[in-house]
């Protein structure tokens, strides 16, 4: 009894929600969806940035693979620049740097000098997603995470699943330059509003006189590589290139001395140690498969639409805008949710929904369009936002607030990583499954295949019409459909490793211990 009348006491204590510390909140966000939404929304373009710039089939990915690499070190290092220069000056600073580089990025002439600004770009920009996470968690109470997770949450995985179809719509109305230009006016209001709205903390320049600067050296050199090796080993067949073996081998040994740096130095680059933290850390594994099922979708939908369908990055964009809709109307349904049901729970609904969307798509076809796919994205869309607002709250919700900034690059930097690792798995997995379903159709369609005979006579008949060598073409389609089935039976066994990989997830929730204040599953009024 006494301990409800404490508790009950407590409730009216609690301060209301401040309006000017909302709209500041709000304008940040904004902020962050910009930095997320702005890998996405090239990526769907990069033919037409090749053209335009004259670059090679090789320079071209630069144009990501830079960004990525960039932002992947600058996320884990918000947490320390956040807490020297104070949220305010952090967010503006990035922010106001991201909309310059977007501005350098749209004027660039040359693949190289692209290269360039889009590192800059994301190396500034890559510091506002986690002081978004941090802030939702340190300055509003308990009791309005309902309100705010549900936003960040559907900010993180709404802005790269509508980006390519909004890359697609900007490249085709207007050209290229328009993916960056976009950003100017509402980077500009972003960073004006933060600088005269949020007054969250305040800076601690004393930080800088014990900055780990090998640490930051040390963190670089392995992130940084790291992100190369899993961008580039699966295009040229991994540690078999010189390059990918070199990175991998300065990623190894800049690892272990990041590592053992953090845990002797006086004010490491990270603070490792919130992963002492049992629900932090559990939070950081699903949110690294969260990544996967996050950026790993996003990458598979489209290479299937474009190499099997031959749809163009409008029609991609068109087909993909189903996953953004159901996300935009999961999100208050999943808010309200989290405020009255177990979150382990809601994890578990989400991750089985996420499975289920996978093992629909091992029936794929090479006809499957729009209407096939339609259920598949559904699922993903209301499943993506059912897992990302209860991993925040089980990851960030219980640490104490001077962990927070550190904490928040770190549970970021596990999505990124989820979503990279995901991607080169994803490729090693499609490109070896498809020889080797491209070496057993190869086994069955033979000369002595009375089938396969039938339907190249029937192919070769068919060109027959047009005139020309009519077995030539006729050889030709019948090698291009088994190379497609070949491809279409890749795709399957990567969506049946997905389906797997998700059940698993699903089943592992009950390992998680319940958050301390979490409403039991079934509870709430």
């Amino acid at each position: 009894m006494a301990a409800t009348a404490a508790v009950a006491g407590s409730i009216p204590a609690e301060p209301p929600l401040d309006r000017r510390r909302m709209v500041a909140f709000l304008c940040m966000v904004f902020g962050m969806f910009m930095a997320i939404l702005d890998i996405q929304i090239v990526s769907a373009s990069l033919n037409e940035i090749q053209a335009g710039l004259s670059a090679s089939g090789d320079e071209i990915p630069w144009v990501q693979t830079s960004y990525l690499i960039a932002e992947v070190i600058s996320i884990p290092l918000s947490g320390t620049l956040s807490r020297v220069l104070s949220t305010r000056w952090m967010f503006a600073i990035s922010a106001g740097g991201f909309t310059l580089m977007s501005l350098m990025c749209a004027t660039s002439s040359s693949i190289g000098e692209m290269i360039v600004w889009r590192a800059a770009q994301g190396f500034i920009g890559g510091g506002m997603i986690p002081t978004v996470f941090a802030a939702a968690f340190t300055v509003f109470p308990p009791s309005k995470r309902s309100i705010v997770s549900p936003m960040i949450g559907l900010v993180a995985t709404l802005a790269p699943t509508i980006g390519p179809t909004i890359g697609g719509y900007l490249t085709d109305l207007f050209s290229w330059h328009w993916l960056f230009l976009i950003n100017i006016v509402p980077g500009i209001f972003v960073t004006v509003s933060t600088w005269a709205l949020v007054d969250f903390d305040r800076p601690n320049i004393e930080l800088l006189k014990s900055f780990d600067w090998a640490g930051l050296v040390f963190m670089a050199g392995f992130l940084g590589c790291l992100e190369y090796v899993l961008e580039e080993g699966p295009n040229h067949d991994w540690l078999q290139d010189e390059a990918v073996f070199a990175c991998a081998l300065v990623c190894g040994v800049s690892a272990l001395l990041f590592f053992a740096r953090a845990f002797t130095a006086r004010q490491p680059i990270v603070d490792l140690r919130a992963f002492s933290d049992r629900n932090f850390a559990a939070g950081c594994i699903f949110s690294f498969v969260m990544g996967i099922g996050l950026y790993g979708l996003t990458y598979l939908y489209p290479v299937y639409l474009a190499r099997v369908r031959g749809y163009s990055a409008l029609q991609i964009g068109e087909t993909m805008f189903v996953s953004g809709l159901c996300m935009f109307a999961t999100a208050p349904i999943a808010g309200k949710l989290s405020a009255k049901l177990d979150p382990r729970l809601m994890m578990a609904m989400g991750f089985t929904g996420f499975a289920i969307g996978t093992w629909i798509v091992t029936g794929l076809t090479k006809d499957w369009d729009f209407w096939e796919l339609l259920w598949p994205q559904v699922l993903r869309g209301c499943s993506l936002m059912l897992c990302m607002i209860p991993i925040n709250n089980i990851a960030l919700g219980t640490l104490p607030p001077e962990r927070m900034k550190n904490a928040s690059g770190l549970f970021n930097l596990t999505r990124n990583l989820g979503g990279a690792v995901g991607l080169a798995l994803i490729n090693t997995v499609l490109n070896a499954r498809w020889d080797l379903h491209l070496a057993r159709l190869h086994e069955r369609f033979t000369w002595a295949n009375g089938a396969a005979l039938e339907r190249l006579d029937a192919m070769r008949r068919q060109f027959e019409v047009l005139g020309g060598d009519a077995n030539g073409m006729a050889l030709k389609a019948l090698s291009n459909t088994v190379r497609v089935q070949g491809l279409v039976m890749s795709f399957e066994d990567v969506f049946l490793v997905l389906t797997v990989l998700f059940l698993a997830m699903a089943c592992g929730t009950p390992l998680i211990r319940r958050p301390p204040g979490a409403a039991p599953a079934g509870a709430g009024h």
